[in-house]
């Protein structure tokens, strides 16, 4: 039975609104690690956690209430000039903000949150009094997978001669493996036995660190009957009324548009046909048009969010990571306000997390580094979104070392990823894009946060299921520049719709560069395969028909240049059918390998809409053919 039953409504409002309020908060503690003195950024984190914790009493979750009230309390000094900011007192804030986090994922499991650890409810009573906290506070390195965030802890106390695993392990476990000495006559504590001097070892305790906490319940089901580890989508949505209103008036303009086309229709039927009758026909179904589109266009609007609400956790995860590193990184956030698909945010996520990780890790130098360098000795990384026309591009930019094309192709030899025939093929952008192979990594040696060579392909994966591309560039000594390239909404896809006979079939339009056509004397057999020259670019000719298995009826006469991935091709169609921007339907129940799903023509006509990076991959070696295979069907002209 979940501890909030009856009032899982209210717990999912106050988990979206305190998460927002804690995101922000998070951002402003990092502005005001910069501007100690702003009342402005003391007012408002006080208020944020005044808010939280009102939010939690009404919960009655009270172990949250009391870490809230403490952490406000030190606020309220702050902001009246009794204390001053310094780095131990701004560790133990941030320590507080990571626990009311993990409060939060426990509240999410539908249990109320256990009691903060008691060193860092001591450090806050410390710090209150004015005194140095009980215990130093660290920021650890963060766990490497990309989904995770860092978190700060109090860090225990090092014995003389080693660290204080017992101190530890109390700390991220809430248990004691060995009783306290007595103050009065310090005795050193006896090791553990048994199943306790497992738990004893350092793997035990960090293994501990990175679970969940110990007094979390296994397999607590939380309101929505999900299970410990399950994690939830958020398929609510915020919507501006100004935009239901407009919503609303549009259907209210259709609906007297249908009664108008009911009348004349009436007349019609009735023997109407005169000029001024089919004049008001033709009215009436063009404002229909207009209408209809308009409304499409504001029902999107409905689903659309500003990116801010996604930028607004990475200020954090980057100082938390910058800090453990020993590097000074200010991360600058642009162009918060643009708006983007809400089923697209949490996809986006853990992606630019890794890349904001790595930029922070590989990109940005130490500080001998920089000073070496000539360079400031704060590096600033840009994270930035905005709209393009159809597209939203975000990029993530730093002032670092930049990437170097000729170590990236020596270790992607080294490691047996490319071929030195392939190496020498490579131009400097391929060079970059080595890092989206699976285990790649310039890593000398494996740390918590690098040097798996495991996430760079997980991120350009993960940009591709969203119709997106992602592209890399550098300068050696300046920095790295990576750019992801997405479309506004998912529910919309703009295609290109290409021809085999008479069967139309549509293409996404991200993926084509250019249309051409394909003449006989411009084709070249290499590798025993059928090739082209663009621009001087050698490139293969894939026939659609080969993709997909179907017998070929003649030689194909057009070719769409296309890009998948790191790989340019062209495909071979017979002719196009136009542009169109299709409403996509899922293919739930059966779903041919291919196929991405199927679209509607105006003329009614159902079309599929192919998975280029499926059919490639699934094609293998049938992905090209000779020039004599591609022109034996008919002769193409010259």
């Amino acid at each position: 039975m979940s501890d909030f039953s009856g009032m899982e409504e209210l717990l999912q409002d106050f988990l979206v609104e305190a998460g927002d309020l804690l995101s922000g908060v998070d951002n402003k503690l990092v502005d005001l690690e910069r501007s100690p003195h702003d009342r402005g950024l003391l007012n408002d984190i006080f208020r944020g956690f005044h808010t939280i914790k009102g939010g939690a009493g009404f919960l009655s979750a009270t172990e949250l209430v009391t870490l809230c009230h403490l952490t406000e309390s030190l606020f309220d000094k702050l902001r009246n000039g009794e204390l001053e900011i310094s780095s131990e007192r701004m560790d133990v804030i941030l320590a507080a903000t990571a626990t009311v986090r993990d409060m939060f994922t426990e509240l999410e499991r539908g249990v109320q949150p256990s009691p903060a650890s008691s060193s860092l409810l001591e450090a806050l009573r410390a710090s209150l009094e004015g005194e140095a906290a009980a215990a130093p506070v660290a920021v650890p390195t963060p766990a490497p997978a990309p989904a995770s965030r860092p978190t700060v802890m109090p860090a225990a106390v090092p014995r003389e001669g080693g660290p204080d695993w017992d101190a530890l392990y109390a700390i991220v476990t809430g248990h004691t493996l060995s009783a306290p000495a007595s103050a009065a006559a310090p005795q050193p504590a006896e090791p553990p036995s048994g199943a306790a001097a497992a738990e004893h070892k350092p793997e035990a305790i960090i293994k501990a660190a990175l679970g969940r906490r110990a007094t979390d319940k296994p397999g607590a089901q939380g309101p929505t009957g999900r299970r410990e580890g399950e994690r939830q989508r958020d398929n609510s949505i915020r919507v501006d009324t100004a935009r239901l209103d407009q919503v609303l008036n549009l259907s209210g303009e259709i609906g007297l548009t249908k009664n108008r086309l009911n009348a004349l229709r009436s007349d019609i039927l009735s023997g109407r046909n005169d000029t001024e009758t089919l004049h008001a026909l033709d009215l009436a179904v063009s404002q229909l048009d207009l209408l209809v589109s308009d409304l499409q266009n504001a029902v999107m609007k409905t689903r659309m969010q500003p990116i801010g609400r996604l930028f607004q956790k990475y200020p954090r995860i980057a100082r938390d990571l910058a800090r453990s590193l020993g590097k000074d990184v200010e991360l600058m956030l642009v162009g918060e306000e643009t708006e983007i698909d809400k089923t697209m945010i949490e996809d986006l996520s853990d992606p630019i997390i890794h890349l904001i990780r790595n930029a922070v890790d590989h990109g940005v130098e130490d500080a001998p580094g920089r000073a070496a360098a000539g360079k400031p000795a704060r590096s600033v990384v840009k994270l930035e979104a905005r709209q393009e026309g159809d597209h939203i591009v975000i990029m993530i930019a730093d002032d670092g070392r930049g990437m170097d094309a000729e170590r990236l192709r020596a270790k992607a030899l080294s490691k047996g990823l490319i071929s030195e025939e392939e190496a020498s093929t490579l131009d400097e952008r391929q060079s970059y894009n080595l890092i989206f192979l699976p285990g790649f990594s310039m890593a000398e040696k494996v740390s918590d946060v690098s040097g798996r060579g495991v996430g760079m392909d997980v991120v350009r994966t993960n940009i591709q299921k969203l119709n997106g591309t992602i592209e890399i560039r550098s300068q050696l000594g300046k920095g790295t520049t990576l750019l992801i390239h997405l479309p506004l909404t998912l529910a919309i896809l703009p295609v290109l719709l290409v021809r085999l006979g008479e069967q139309p079939f549509a293409v996404p339009l991200s993926m084509v560069r250019e249309i051409l056509p394909i003449v006989a004397n411009d084709i070249q057999d290499v590798g025993g395969k059928a090739t082209m020259v663009v621009r001087g670019e050698v490139l293969p000719i894939v026939p659609l028909s080969s993709l997909l298995g179907w017998p070929r009826e003649r030689a194909p006469q057009y070719g769409v240049l296309m890009q998948a991935a790191e790989w340019s091709f062209i495909l071979a169609v017979d002719s196009f059918a136009g542009r169109e921007d299709a409403v996509i339907k899922s293919l739930d129940d059966f779903r041919p390998k291919g196929v991405a799903g199927v679209t509607t023509l105006s003329s009614g006509q159902i079309v599929l809409i192919l998975d280029m990076k499926e059919l490639l991959e699934s094609a293998g070696d049938r992905r090209g053919v000779s020039r004599a295979r591609l022109l034996e069907a008919e002769a193409v002209p010259a």
